[in-house]
């Protein structure tokens, strides 16, 4: 049966993706944002109406993150007027070990929706689609955290998830923690991306606040240098948020995508050529 489903950040990493494979599918897709019609801005509650008239179900995708202060309040008012415009459920992108993101999840529990909570790890993608290409690029990554080992997450596969659980109500009130099959630091996915590249690409571990320091002589406003450093200190800082889950294969019946299985993949879009990147 054909669904009539809001996409909520459709042209970032997961949202275009699901997007895709939901019009793929032959569903109904709306895109939301700041420049769609109708538009959506999750800083203007009045935005939100218009979106979700209509729709049969949601993908909600907080930007820049469920971390920051006001996701509650905003994530809280869409679930309200969700119910309200007679949607019968939404899946929430959530962030693995992220005790702010929880309280948002239970906010989207507790809204009367059908739900399914996604909560996924790094991703794969902040190598070639965010905020540590340049580094690839510039053949020397600057990281803090060394010693954590991510279970980073392919984009592909949070998107395939996303769009299974959206149509599948097997799984309502379920939260799938999304990851890849192994960890590694950041040190192995660098040499990972140099080896399968062919260039040298250095990892340089350093300080959180020699982080904070190059994220603000950039330009970064101070809310991206408070989010990030969140990420690293109170997310990759945690053992427990360190963990892999299987859980990519129980809803896909499939192993989640290799670190490496991406790298090969990511070759054939030219992303990490230095002259098809800089024409």
């Amino acid at each position: 049966m054909e669904q009539k489903i809001l996409v909520i950040g459709g042209t970032g990493k997961t949202g275009s993706r699901v997007a895709k494979n939901l019009s793929q599918l032959g569903h109904d897709v709306r895109i939301a944002g700041r420049k769609t019609m109708p538009a959506f801005d999750w800083e203007n509650p009045d935005t939100y109406d218009a979106a979700l008239k209509d729709m049969d179900r949601a993908y909600i995708v907080y930007y820049p993150d469920l971390a920051v202060p006001g996701a509650r309040d905003a994530i809280r008012t869409l679930t309200d007027k969700a119910l309200k415009a007679g949607l019968d459920k939404v899946v929430l992108l959530s962030g693995k070990g992220e005790k702010e993101a929880e309280a948002c999840e239970q906010i989207v529990a507790d809204s009367g929706l059908n739900y399914t909570i996604v909560r996924a790890s790094w991703f794969n993608q902040n190598f070639s689609e965010g905020a540590f290409l340049e580094f690839i690029l510039d053949g020397a990554v600057a990281l803090p955290m060394p010693d954590a080992e991510i279970p980073f997450v392919d984009a592909d596969d949070i998107a395939e998830v996303v769009a299974k659980v959206l149509l599948d109500d097997a799984l309502n009130g379920e939260t799938i923690t999304a990851t890849g099959p192994r960890k590694l630091t950041y040190r192995e996915a660098v040499e990972t991306m140099a080896a399968e590249i062919g260039r040298e690409i250095h990892y340089q571990p350093i300080s959180i606040e020699e982080f904070k320091d190059g994220m603000k002589a950039a330009g970064l406003p101070d809310s991206y240098v408070w989010l990030f450093s969140y990420l690293f200190e109170e997310v990759l800082g945690n053992p427990d948020n360190q963990e892999v889950s299987h859980d990519v294969q129980k809803v896909l019946g499939r192993e989640a995508t290799d670190f490496k299985d991406y790298v090969t993949k990511t070759l054939t879009t030219g992303v990490w050529n230095q002259e098809v990147h800089n024409t």
